[in-house]
């Protein structure tokens, strides 16, 4: 195999299928990068079984082939090259020479017929979104995934097409997140679970035009995402999603609407009197035009006064603030509207449309004003 490319381009290929590399395998293969020039295009492909993804670069093929090479040496050595030109021969042997002005490193590669490459999956009708709206519902609701493998469902999202609406749930088992999506077409119903790993991948990756769509194809135990010149493929969550309409309930003792900004930074604030690892609440005590908010901890107290529009009850109530914080960051509106029943029912923060909600259980009333 012999093709030339310009560093850039190579760069920029090797950073996407890099996302696919698994950190720790037994599968030495599994740990390289797949460089394919065996038909007219250079392709590169990355493989951990449950996430795979190969994009096309532009290049010149003077000799087809097909080369694995070690992930960490070629990715290291490509950002390091020069900006200009680079060829990459194979022979025989699987040697590797890279060159690029005088730089020249030679490596030693495995047969490509050792990889395991990506699964050809039957593709039906394409679920059509904008790379920017599928990159904004990943950022808006990828915060609430658990972190740990105890519950398989809550390390994915709900993907659920009904017709020409999309809603995407993630929830930890103290929050939930939803954002609902209007698509331009009509689709048949699906119902899937995607690994929250694959989703931040693609997040990473995806340029996130208005302009340009992302294809979705959805199977019993695959999605699959298309943009530019890339392909993803993921595995999917097996099981039963969680029921969560009957937890979204539209009766509230109290509501108020608050500005974002305020709100946000008013609790970034106290949280400088919380040590790392310290579960100490933030306690907001609701009254008519007015909410103060107050922490106290080992390192000492703080308050202050924030403006409010209430409807209803008073209530004092307290919230881990890293959940709130998580979802004011997302959340594009300059004015919030928050939804109460008591100090021990989850709060909505929601918007009248219901594009994006965040359901957030409150901490125990008791252990807060400790």
């Amino acid at each position: 195999m012999k093709i030339t490319c310009q560093k850039a381009e190579l760069a920029k290929g090797v950073n996407i299928v890099s996302k696919a590399v698994p950190t720790r395998t037994t599968m030495a293969i599994l740990e390289c990068i797949l460089i394919d020039a065996s038909t007219n295009e250079i392709k590169l492909t990355a493989n951990d079984m449950e996430i795979g993804i190969e994009t096309i670069i532009e290049g010149t093929i003077e000799e087809r082939g097909i080369i694995a090479l070690d992930a960490r040496f070629f990715s290291d050595i490509v950002r390091k090259l020069p900006d200009n030109e680079v060829t990459i021969e194979t022979d025989a042997t699987f040697k590797t020479t890279i060159t690029c002005e005088k730089a020249n490193f030679t490596i030693v590669g495995k047969s490509g017929e050792d990889f395991a490459y990506i699964p050809i999956i039957p593709r039906n009708e394409p679920i059509l979104l904008s790379q920017f709206t599928l990159k904004e519902v990943i950022r808006q609701t990828i915060f609430s995934i658990a972190d740990n493998e105890n519950n398989k469902l809550m390390t994915g999202e709900l993907f659920e097409i009904e017709g020409n609406h999309l809603k995407v749930v993630s929830l930890d088992g103290h929050r939930i997140s939803i954002r609902n999506i209007e698509l331009k077409e009509s689709y048949e119903n699906k119902k899937v679970v995607v690994p929250g790993k694959s989703l931040i991948e693609v997040s990473k990756i995806i340029p996130g035009s208005t302009e340009e769509m992302v294809n979705l194809f959805i199977t019993d135990n695959h999605i699959i995402f298309e943009f530019d010149n890339t392909t993803v493929v993921s595995r999917l969550i097996e099981g039963e999603y969680f029921k969560i309409d009957q937890m979204l309930s539209t009766d509230y003792e109290t509501k108020f609407k608050i500005n974002k900004r305020e709100l946000l930074d008013c609790i970034d604030r106290a949280t400088l009197m919380v040590k790392e690892g310290d579960k100490k609440p933030i306690i907001m005590d609701i009254t008519d035009g007015n909410m103060e908010l107050k922490i106290n901890s080992v390192a000492g107290s703080m308050k202050e006064d924030i403006e409010i529009g209430k409807e209803g009850k008073d209530i004092l109530i307290g919230f881990n603030p890293k959940f709130f914080i998580d979802a004011l960051r997302v959340i594009d509106e300059e004015e919030v509207s928050i939804y109460m029943v008591n100090p021990k029912a989850p709060c909505f923060i929601k918007d009248d449309e219901d594009k994006y909600i965040y359901l957030i259980l409150p901490v125990n009333f008791n252990t807060a004003t400790n």
